[in-house]
């Protein structure tokens, strides 16, 4: 256990250095050590409840109130983003810790990615509308999207890079070409950080990166994991120049790393000078403590 001040909220040992908590609740919660860390102890109700969000967050349920029992009262998911988007909270140590998302439309409800399971999670999912579609980002964040989708009767979506029988998609995308999923929702493939992975793009505002794209805070700008690209970096830049012209949007959504939401023309500029670091990367042995969060 690590009490940073004996007697009030603390970070126990089991944290994985996912970031979910400090997306949430940032310079409340900050990195120390590779790890997170209470920086200061809450000095409102305001500070408490973004403890508790943050605290339903996290994947190993890590950030601890004094008491060492969360208030179910103040868990907030699904929180609203936007307009039509809900982030989905709880996240499954499963993912290594990745975020979900809820799209909320005028007739049907699709969840990109999933948050760990649970069947009460599922009921409260569910009270938002008929979730018809579950879009998975590539094969890390796939553990519990089949078991969301029978619950829910949805169709599971996944690219053929990643699609293994043990995920059990049954919507599976092919080839490099873009596919539409519903109405506004486009889903384009980006080979690079696991053969399959996909970026989902809804209405030219939403853009769901799972782990191909992510903001980071240590920079002020949209970068990769460059440290761990699974398949290949190559790949991604390939990727990356083939789609940096066809993308509009403005929201980054990724499954780690951080949101942010900046005009479109913003986003294309960010984009277009991404595409043109990754061309000069070079591939680097895996290393999640090296990525700038």
């Amino acid at each position: 256990m690590v009490n940073e001040v004996p007697g009030g909220w603390f970070v126990d040992g089991r944290c994985i250095n996912c970031d979910a908590s400090r997306q949430i609740a940032p310079n409340l919660i900050v990195e120390r050590n590779g790890r997170s860390a209470i920086s200061w102890q809450p000095q409102d109700e305001t500070e408490i409840d973004l403890l508790h969000a943050a605290a339903y967050a996290c994947p190993t349920r890590s950030i601890r109130p004094p008491s060492g029992r969360l208030n179910h009262a103040r868990d907030p998911f699904p929180l609203r983003l936007d307009e039509d988007l809900y982030l989905c909270g709880h996240n499954s140590p499963h993912t290594a810790g990745a975020n979900s998302f809820l799209l909320v439309r005028h007739d049907r409800v699709l969840m990109v990615d999933t948050p760990r399971w649970s069947e009460s999670l599922a009921a409260r999912f569910e009270t938002y509308g008929n979730v018809t579609d579950i879009l998975l980002t590539h094969i890390d964040h796939a553990a519990h999207g089949r078991r969301y989708a029978d619950r829910f009767g949805a169709s599971l979506w996944m690219h053929e890079g990643d699609a293994t029988s043990a995920v059990g998609a049954d919507k599976v995308l092919r080839g490099l070409d873009s596919t539409e999923i519903v109405d506004g929702v486009i889903a384009y493939p980006i080979p690079g950080h696991t053969e399959g992975s996909v970026l989902y793009v809804a209405d030219e505002r939403y853009c769901f990166t799972g782990d191909s794209l992510y903001w980071s805070r240590a920079t002020s700008d949209i970068e990769i994991f460059q440290n761990v690209v699974w398949y290949s970096l190559p790949e991604l830049a390939t990727s990356l120049e083939r789609l940096v012209g066809q993308l509009r949007f403005e929201w980054i959504l990724p499954g780690h790393g951080d949101r942010k939401r900046l005009p479109a023309e913003e986003m294309s500029r960010r984009m277009h000078a991404l595409t043109a670091r990754v061309q000069a990367l070079q591939p680097q042995p895996p290393d999640l403590s090296a990525t700038r969060w």
